[in-house]
């Protein structure tokens, strides 16, 4: 069964369709990768999956359980969330923000305790920020927040990992951090689906490819078939060219 699924949506805001027509499915130890140009939909359509807006028609199952239907805390606990937005102007402890995803596990009203502390330092170590546990969030860069959000999904313990242009905000470095995270992830056994502008990072740890443009979404299929010249010069209006680098393939746009 599928971890997350939908089939015949249509999404949008009000009666302003964005898209339509979409169905398809994420498995347990995949990494998909959602590309597609600005304002053509790809948040809207992850804020959909993760029943934050509801879909224009259609619908989104978790587990093969309607969305709809299910209690905010149950998806919680098998859907996590990276936003595109760093968090907030309160000087939170950067270890009491990333110990918020431990919130779908507790009761109301609950305070973290041992163990909740515990997953937010393990979150924070695998993404080398162990020494940043008592940093007030208000003292980080963009991309050490946005690595925060990123510590605080993985706190959360979800089957179910959904990121809006996680590298957005990253170095070069820390953008190979978040790749490799992605695949140690699928490796667990996670299911993830993430949004982003390199179409490069599809080659690199995407086992699928969906492209969400002109209302509408191609594939998912594999990033070869997916990641083509002809589909990026559609996709962002610029010629492209797409060429092996050793062992991986790597594109680039063409300026001339």
């Amino acid at each position: 069964m599928s971890l997350l699924a939908c089939e015949g949506l249509s999404i949008g805001h009000g009666k302003r369709v964005v898209a339509s027509g979409i169905g398809f499915a994420l498995e347990a130890g995949t990494v998909t990768v959602l590309l597609g140009p600005n304002g053509g939909g790809k948040t809207t359509l992850l804020r959909t999956l993760l029943g934050l807006i509801p879909p224009l028609a259609g619908r989104v199952t978790l587990g093969g359980e309607d969305l709809r239907g299910m209690a905010r805390p149950a998806v919680a606990r098998r859907l996590a969330y990276v936003p595109q937005a760093a968090p907030g102007g309160f000087a939170y402890r950067v270890l009491d923000v990333v110990a918020m995803g431990r919130a779908a596990h507790l009761p109301f009203f609950a305070q973290p305790g041992a163990r909740d502390f515990d997953a937010a330092r393990a979150a924070l170590a695998r993404l080398g920020m162990e020494d940043f546990a008592e940093r007030r969030v208000t003292e980080l860069s963009g991309g050490e927040r946005q690595k925060v959000l990123i510590a605080r999904a993985l706190a959360q313990e979800a089957a179910v990992v959904v990121m809006d242009e996680p590298a957005a905000s990253l170095d070069f470095g820390n953008q190979a951090l978040l790749l490799r995270e992605a695949r140690r992830l699928a490796t667990e056994g996670h299911a993830v689906l993430m949004t982003t502008h390199h179409p490069d990072h599809a080659f690199l740890v995407a086992d699928r490819v969906a492209l969400l443009h002109g209302g509408a979404l191609e594939g998912p299929g594999a990033p070869e078939a997916m990641v083509t010249a002809e589909r990026l010069a559609a996709v962002y209006g610029v010629p492209a060219v797409i060429g092996r680098l050793g062992e991986r393939m790597v594109c680039a746009p063409l300026l001339g």
